[in-house]
This record gives C-alpha cells, sequence and structure tokens, in this order.
C-alpha cells in the first residue's frame, strides 16, 4: 500500500512539475523575441499551448487533488496560462513593433489589466463549460496580427477592442469540454492546429491562402460561442 501510495504522490507531482514547465517555456519565448526570432517565439508559445492542453487531462487521470489536496494545482494552471498567454504574447507585440510606437505600452497594458480581471474572476469558468468574457487568446491574437502583417494602429484597435470584452459577460466555448458539437470542435480545431504549425514553419513568409484559411475555425469558435450563449439564455 505504501508503494503504490508513494508511486501515485510521484505521478501526481510529476503531473504539476510538467504544468510548471510552461513557466520555463514563457522565459525560452520571451529570451527568442529578444533575440528577434520570432518563428522560435510562436514555437515556444505553441509548446505552451500543447502542455496546457494535455495536463488537465493527465491531472484528473493521476487524481492530483485526491492523492496531493495540500497543492492547488489550478492555482498553478493559472499562473503559467497568465504568462503564456497574456504576458509573453503581448510582450511579441510591443517587442516586434506591432503596435504604434508612441503608445505601444498604453495599449498593451489594456489586455494586461483586462486579463488580470478575467483570470481572478470566480465565474471565469462556468459549470456548464464556457469560458465568462473573451478568454485570454492573445497568443493567437497576435499571431494573426504578425503573419497577416496588420498595420499598427489596426492591431491597436484589435487590441483594445478584445480587452473591451473581457468585461462583457458574454459565454465563450471551451473548446474540449463543452459537449454541444464537440467532436465537430474537436476535429476542426485540429485541423486548424496543422494548418498553424505549417504557417509557423513557413515563418517569416507563410503562405496568404493558409493564413487566411486558418480563420475560418476562429470564425467558427466565435459563432459557437455567441449561438450557444444567446441560445442559453432564451432558455
Amino acid at each position: 500500500m505504501n508503494g503504490s501510495s508513494a508511486a501515485s504522490r510521484a505521478l501526481a507531482w510529476s503531473v504539476h512539475l510538467y504544468t510548471a514547465l510552461g513557466a520555463v517555456i514563457a522565459l525560452e519565448a520571451l529570451v527568442a523575441m529578444v533575440r528577434g526570432d520570432a518563428r522560435a517565439a510562436f514555437l515556444w508559445m505553441a509548446a505552451a499551448l500543447a502542455i496546457d492542453s494535455s495536463d488537465g487531462t493527465l491531472a484528473r487521470a493521476a487524481r492530483v487533488k485526491e492523492v496531493v489536496p495540500t497543492y492547488d494545482g489550478s492555482k498553478l494552471d493559472d499562473i503559467v496560462d497568465y504568462l503564456n498567454y497574456v504576458l509573453v504574447p503581448i510582450f511579441f507585440a510591443v517587442e516586434m513593433k506591432l503596435l504604434p510606437d508612441r503608445w505601444a505600452v498604453a495599449i498593451a497594458a489594456l489586455p494586461l489589466l483586462a486579463s488580470a480581471y478575467g483570470f481572478c474572476q470566480s465565474a471565469a469558468k462556468t459549470a456548464d463549460f464556457f469560458f465568462t468574457g473573451f478568454p485570454s487568446y492573445w497568443n493567437i491574437t497576435v499571431f494573426y496580427m504578425y503573419a497577416l502583417g496588420a498595420p499598427p494602429s489596426a492591431n491597436a484597435v484589435a487590441l483594445a477592442l478584445l480587452s473591451l470584452l473581457v468585461f462583457v459577460p458574454i459565454g465563450y466555448v471551451y473548446p474540449t469540454r463543452q459537449p454541444f458539437l464537440r467532436p465537430l470542435t474537436i476535429a476542426l480545431g485540429l485541423a486548424w492546429g496543422v494548418a498553424l504549425m505549417v504557417a509557423l514553419a513557413r515563418l517569416p513568409e507563410p503562405s496568404p491562402a493558409l493564413v487566411y484559411g486558418s480563420l475560418a475555425f476562429p470564425l467558427y469558435y466565435f459563432a459557437l460561442s455567441f449561438y450557444l450563449h444567446f441560445g442559453r439564455r432564451g432558455r
């Protein structure tokens, strides 16, 4: 029994370590940005996304809450997520000159502050698998800003509008857990992920057709979220 318990604890702690590695990846991404290597920075952000997409499943399989009840893995996850989904991509936007030079820090402050609010809401994630307010998908936002070569003024407007949407209590789909159309959403999400990886491999000159075509999934995501949100309110 003791051997089994020790093995369970080791497994649980290894899952927490796996989550914590996201902080190291955040540092690697920042270093890549300082060096001016946008491709490497996005690849590190993709690695962080891969960890975040899998650590929850591993945590449930290892029963981390039961095995190590004194350690709050959800708090660790939020800290690492804020680094990788907020601070790292917003720093990218500043460092890679995606924002107007004169106002770059002021504009960058908007998503930093908005997401600080969003992460700490008690209803940030609902029981029926929605995020409340625009989720902190700043890594994806910044990727499209960079890949599409959008002008800094347009990027500034986009960051301001999406920051505002953090405070608007619309429910956005939790893609891997929302049961409605989940197989379709996951399939489209996987195809979208493959398209983004191909685009990343071709940076700094990705195929415009591929980048524009990949926007179909974000549009689907917003449409599904709005449909379900207002559908819930109508019931």
